[in-house]
């Protein structure tokens, strides 16, 4: 996902050298943020339940000097844009088609965008947006839970299992009443970070009251992002309820769940104050559970939260109806699941596959995320997507590795707590009838089918990365989606709809907006590379990748300001639909149904903290590209099924981007 603050690396007039922050934004979107609000009344968009602290339960390095000003207001609405605007933008990516409006239609459309333009204060997409993703009945394994690993521990004694998983969860714990406390440091853009992001500001600004205290951030260009999310990032679990499921939240959980060969367990790592349980007793009930000898069950549950929604909803409703409540209640309301794995893993492509699907027996697919840690300590962030995306899941993983690995609580060599662990904690029972038992044999079956079709691969370009590119005035993200559709022009002939999402939490309640990475632009570029290499000198390519690159990063800017044209059209259809009203014809063109067939549907990030992500593809005949620009290299972890050959595309990916680094060095084609 491109996130707001890597907006400056698209646009087109960047300096080489200009230094682009990771909390930066372009002038001209903070310019647009800021006509918005000063039209708009702003509002609170977050509570905090205050807890007494002892030392081991925040994370000190996070903790704020007053009341989160940034968090006292929110980012205003995310605007509608004009409709005229979302079918020009629309009409241009389908430049090929010839797609005419019928009159009564346009009328429709007139009256859709009317009535979108009212009522809430929040985006216009993000109920519908919610409502996609709960309403779906497809399994959340493969088609909606991403994962991203950690790395390593530099320090090889802390990835031991026992070690490196106490330590995340004191650290998720601590993240958990760093933020619930209100001293968790906010999601900011400085684009003067000499005068805003300094103690003495934030000193000052906390005296001011909250009605005005994003002017006097404005005032030394400091911008709030949206961190509505995070209410939902503990204590929180996707419910399946026939039709659409629920999310669930209780904040008054003080208990992790584990779950260890198919078992699963439930104690508290936060005491009846609102403090971190001692990270030595954390540590003692952890080795209670690797050392449990209790075999894995030849039923397990977690299977079934890999089924389809409507199914699992059935059998969910049959569980609590053989007395499987209480147990149940445990699970949904636990901070967390913690899910130890019984491996090692051989390289990134098996930790691919276990962190994205595992086997299903010794995981909790619905709980808000999960944390797996492997036999040698590779250890994974799989999360449910329904109540959020990568941005905030991203901050919580960032934090916890620079805290576990710059400020551990339990060492190599510590000694776990002299405490009765077997009181402490406790492994969850449930009663299944001959149904029940038939249900999780046949999830079993069905998951087994699913991930058996599933392909990944991976590569490392370690010819060029960001820094080249950049030098060279060329946007890091447009290059590597361009290689993208050379590759598939390289592989299969022709171009393919592509999804790059981009988040729009500079927004209230903002999710995401596509990027439609496939141009004309790259279009005329790939086919220059690709077919007529000969044609055209260094100079005519170069002038190629420029154009595109500046394009592409008009694109990103219009995403996250929420002027793409897919949410727009999304609501617009869910109004549509809602109200009775007849579709216009633009949704039933082939042109729409090509576009939403998503061949290439890829997501970005880059992080200290993290070694690669994945996902799944979105259609059958789809890539799932996860891929990140590194300084000095690109990597692309990339998924697909049996109607696409994996190894090969990312072999012309490899091609492409050695063409590319080719002409940005002055060199001809061969």
């Amino acid at each position: 996902m491109i996130t707001t603050a890597e907006v400056l690396e698209h646009r087109g007039n960047l300096k080489a050298t200009t230094p682009v922050k990771a909390d930066h934004i372009s002038f001209a979107i903070m310019l647009e943020m800021w006509w918005n609000l000063k039209c708009r009344k702003v509002k609170p968009i977050l509570t905090f339940c205050y807890y007494s602290t002892n030392r081991h339960s925040i994370i000190h390095s996070l903790r704020f000097v007053g009341p989160l000003f940034f968090c006292q207001i929110c980012p205003c609405r995310l605007p509608v844009p004009k409709l005229e605007d979302t079918i020009r933008r629309y009409l241009i990516i389908n430049a090929f088609y010839n797609l005419m409006l019928e009159t009564e239609h346009v009328v429709i459309f007139i009256f859709l965008a009317s009535q979108m333009t009212t009522g809430s204060n929040e985006s216009v997409s993000s109920g519908p947006w919610f409502d996609m993703y709960l309403s779906a009945r497809d399994s959340v394994v493969l088609n909606f839970n991403p994962f991203m690993s950690f790395n390593p521990d530099p320090k090889a004694g802390y990835n031991e299992q026992l070690v490196r998983s106490t330590n995340m969860v004191c650290s998720a714990v601590r993240f958990m009443k760093t933020l619930r406390v209100g001293l968790l440091e906010p999601e900011v853009f400085h684009l003067n970070p000499a005068k805003s992001d300094t103690d003495s500001f934030k000193n000052f600004i906390r005296w001011v009251p909250s009605s005005l205290s994003w002017y006097g951030a404005y005032m030394v260009n400091a911008y709030p992002l949206d961190m509505s999310q995070y209410y939902r990032l503990f204590n929180s679990t996707r419910i399946p309820k026939r039709g659409r499921d629920e999310l669930l939240t209780d904040d008054k959980g003080r208990h992790l769940l584990v779950m260890r060969k198919g078992n699963m367990y439930v104690f508290d790592v936060v005491d009846r104050d609102g403090n971190l349980v001692k990270p030595a007793e954390i540590h003692s009930h952890l080795k209670y559970i690797l050392s449990d000898s209790t075999p894995a069950p030849s039923l397990p549950l977690g299977i079934l939260t890999s089924e389809n929604r409507d199914v699992w909803a059935g059998l969910r409703e049959k569980l609590v109806a053989t007395g499987n409540a209480e147990a149940l209640g445990l699970v949904d309301s636990a901070l967390f699941c913690l899910c130890l794995d019984e491996e090692s893993m051989r390289d990134h492509i098996h930790i691919s596959h276990n962190m994205l699907h595992g086997d299903g027996c010794n995981r909790w697919y619905d709980k808000s995320f999960s944390i797996i840690i492997a036999k040698d300590g590779q250890a994974a962030i799989n999360f449910e997507h329904s109540w959020g995306d990568g941005v905030a899941v991203l901050r919580f993983q960032n934090e916890v590795f620079k805290d576990t690995t710059e400020k551990p609580l339990v060492h190599p060599d510590s000694a776990p707590a002299a405490v009765d662990s077997a009181s402490a904690v406790r492994r969850l029972q449930f009663h299944l009838d001959r149904e029940l038992e038939s249900g999780i044999k046949k999830a079993k079956e069905n998951f087994d089918s699913a991930v058996s079709k599933l392909t990944i691969a991976a590569i490392e370009f370690k010819k060029g990365g960001k820094e080249q590119l950049k030098k060279s005035k060329l946007s890091p993200d447009a290059v590597a989606q361009l290689s993208f559709q050379m590759a598939f022009l390289r592989q299969y002939g022709q171009t393919a709809a592509t999804y790059e999402s981009c988040s729009t939490a500079a927004f209230k309640h903002g999710r995401t907006e596509t990027i439609r990475p496939a141009t004309v632009h790259t279009k005329h570029c790939s086919h220059a590379f690709v077919r007529e290499p000969g044609k055209h000198s260094v100079e005519e390519l170069r002038a190629m990748l420029n154009e595109c690159s500046k394009y592409h990063g008009q694109l990103t800017k219009e995403a996250a300001m929420g002027q793409g044209f897919d949410r727009h059209l999304f609501a617009l259809r869910y109004l549509a639909n809602s109200k009775g009203q007849s579709l216009p014809s633009l949704y039933t063109d082939p042109a729409y149904g090509a576009i939403n067939h998503n061949i290439l549907s890829t997501s970005t990030l880059t992080s200290p903290a993290v070694s690669l992500g994945g996902f799944a593809p979105v259609v059958p005949d789809g890539f799932g590209v996860g891929y990140g620009v590194h300084d000095n290299w690109i990597g692309c972890n990339v998924s697909a099924y049996p109607a696409r050959n994996v190894h090969e595309f990312l072999q012309c990916v490899h091609k492409s981007l050695e063409d590319i680094f080719s002409v940005v060095e002055g060199k001809p084609l061969s």
